[in-house]
């Protein structure tokens, strides 16, 4: 496989999990303004792109900290970066 079909192949699926997080986002009342694809780390190899969330309102922040509270769990139990 070249180089540039795995490029292309990477943008390709961020762009669809940047579209799968927007349509989660809006169907959680949350529109995240700067919400897009960074490609700058294509050079890298394997090529990865980024997902970029950008800044957002002290709102939207308080909403997207509500949509990712586990419900029915502990306080501080779920996904870490």
């Amino acid at each position: 496989m070249s180089d540039r079909s795995t490029a292309d192949e990477t943008i390709s699926e961020a762009q669809q999990v940047h579209d799968e997080l927007s349509a989660a986002l809006e169907r959680a009342g949350i529109v995240l303004p700067s919400l897009g694809i960074d490609p700058v780390w294509l050079s890298g190899t394997p090529p990865r792109v980024l997902i970029e969330l950008g800044r957002c309102n002290v709102e939207t922040a308080l909403a997207l900290a509500a949509a990712l509270k586990p419900h029915g769990s502990a306080r501080g139990q779920g996904a870490r970066a």
